[in-house]
């Protein structure tokens, strides 16, 4: 097989979990050509590894959705490809793979349907880390296993006694009323009391978080955190940052599987999703949740709500018990 197309619409943390799917087969049809079809937002996959040779985007989640598809359709028909591994559980999907006329199509399981229009129809396990749920479409293609992402940055020597602070999740998950973070001012919090406890605490974020930097930067002296918010100029940057780090404090966002791929120790503020999903069960990546919490959904986005609760008592987590575990 010598051209391979991978499709896997997303967000930027979804292609880094996609990742090893990819990095799997390569290594298996090692003088294959990849291309990877996904929205124009997650772009910033390109710059963290060097095993994607080509993409193609498509604006699905736009009014003119059908008409992406459509381009994307044709696109891919020029290109010729060998085989196309798709993720996704929509039905539509398996007709959009037939659509492709490449001969090999894999993709999940979604009924009769699938199992007829696709070359194989992987069954669909989402109660596993999502690393080995998206692998699993490649079983039949590769027995080599790739456990976690790998990016291709050049590390930073760490700095001992570092908190590395990433507050912000997307504006995109905000606006559509996925609240998957703590409230500012908790993060202010932390800040100031990792600070006071003798820790160099180092503050990053982009674009989509200077609501939360703002509010932290009122509240906490500026003498008592190295501001590093919005000087990673991409996210290639913000990922060198990450590797110089002892200690990593995120949400539950992209950076968080940034920090997974590259073995740093990382903490993770989760709430309404399901941590058993999102990070690999190896010791590095600890999550911090409201152990108090008797939310009978909890976890409950995506699986049982498309959107999260007004309440967000799996989100009420006091800043002295989030510094508490950072410190041991």
């Amino acid at each position: 097989m010598k051209k391979i197309l991978f499709i896997n619409f997303g967000g930027l943390g979804d292609e880094i979990l996609f990742l090893p799917t990819i990095l799997s087969v390569k290594q298996e049809f090692s003088d294959s050509e990849i291309t990877l079809a996904l929205e124009n937002r997650s772009k910033g996959i390109t710059s963290l590894t060097n095993v994607i040779d080509k993409t193609l985007f498509a604006n699905i989640k736009g009014k003119n959705k059908y008409f992406e598809l459509a381009k994307l359709l044709f696109k891919i028909w020029t290109e010729k490809f060998d085989v196309v591994i798709s993720s996704g559980s929509n039905k539509f999907i398996s007709i959009f793979l037939f659509l492709t006329f490449i001969k090999k199509r894999y993709g999940y399981n979604t009924g009769k349907l699938s199992e007829l229009l696709l070359t194989k129809a992987v069954k669909l396990n989402k109660n596993q880390y999502a690393v080995n749920m998206y692998h699993d479409l490649v079983e039949d293609l590769t027995n080599i296993k790739t456990e976690l992402p790998i990016i291709n940055i050049e590390r930073k020597n760490v700095e001992s006694n570092t908190v590395l602070i990433h507050p912000g999740v997307s504006l995109l998950s905000v606006r559509k009323n996925m609240i998957k973070t703590i409230p500012a001012e908790t993060w202010a919090e932390v800040v100031e009391k990792l600070a006071d406890s003798g820790k160099k605490v180092i503050l990053a974020g982009g674009p989509d978080d200077k609501e939360t930097i703002d509010i932290i930067q009122q509240k906490v002296s500026s003498e008592k955190y190295i501001n590093m918010y919005g000087k990673t100029k991409n996210l290639r940057e913000l990922a060198e940052l990450i590797s110089s780090a002892e200690k990593f404090l995120c949400s539950d966002s992209a950076p968080l599987h940034i920090a997974v791929a590259l073995g740093v120790k990382t903490y993770v503020i989760f709430g309404s999703t399901d941590d058993n999903k999102l990070i690999p069960q190896n010791g590095k990546v600890i999550p911090i949740k409201n152990q108090n919490c008797k939310c009978e959904l909890k976890p409950c986005l995506w699986e049982r709500r498309q959107t999260t609760c007004k309440e967000l008592d799996c989100l009420k987590i006091s800043s002295d018990y989030i510094v508490e575990i950072i410190r041991n």
